[in-house]
């Protein structure tokens, strides 16, 4: 999906799988959820701003959840793809605003109370996620959350059951596993961390086979 030539067509059906693999995932509920704690903290909307939004369905699934419980929340993201931003706006069914960015050269807005990010430092090498990282915590006003996969054995395995049960996109199929092949161990994931100035950051692990980072300004 990274490939600028690759067709509209294919995109699209890349994105559609990677919206089932989040549902089963649960990567929007682990998002609402900081969503949640951040303004039960402090009592106002949440800002949030999602890098590297893919096809929107983690900001649309915070945004059904926000207007069930009465939650104020402005959701925004950016991609450096313009097929992304569009299917995040229509993912979003107008709850989503998006807009272009590419967000390993572009500067990071920094008038959000949550910058997020999921499924993208796998896409990155060491350094870059290192600067990722360090960026998103001075842009952001009160907090981080990262969401990505694990380098494991069962993640692979988890990766080809997956896609292979759960679309028909070769694109995803073979991106999938290569995401795998591409992400960070646990151990890893603490030294991105440190060497981002984030030693401070909680570093946990969820389904499947992945691992989290949140991080708050203090």
């Amino acid at each position: 999906m990274d490939d600028p030539s690759l067709d509209q067509r294919r995109h699209l059906q890349a994105l559609t799988a990677l919206r089932r693999v989040n549902r089963v995932s649960f990567g929007g509920a682990r998002l609402w959820a900081e969503v949640r704690r951040l303004h039960a903290a402090t009592g106002r909307p949440v800002r949030v701003l999602d890098l590297a939004c893919g096809g929107g369905d983690l900001r649309a699934a915070v945004a059904r959840r926000a207007e069930a419980r009465g939650v104020p929340v402005e959701l925004h993201g950016c991609d450096v793809s313009p097929i992304a931003v569009d299917e995040t706006v229509r993912a979003g069914g107008g709850a989503v605003q998006a807009f272009a960015l590419d967000v390993l050269h572009g500067d990071l807005p920094d008038d959000y109370d949550l910058l997020t990010a999921s499924l993208f430092l796998h896409h990155l090498d060491r350094s870059a996620a290192v600067d990722v990282l360090t960026r998103m915590a001075a842009a952001t006003r009160h907090a981080l959350f990262v969401q990505d996969l694990r380098r494991t054995r069962a993640g692979y395995a988890l990766a080809w059951l997956g896609l292979h049960t759960l679309t028909r996109s070769d694109v995803a199929r073979k991106d999938g596993l290569i995401s795998v092949r591409s992400a960070f161990t646990l151990p890893e994931v603490y030294a991105l961390c440190r060497d981002a100035g984030l030693a401070d950051a909680e570093v946990g692990r969820g389904w499947p086979q992945r691992f989290t980072v949140r991080w708050e300004r203090a």
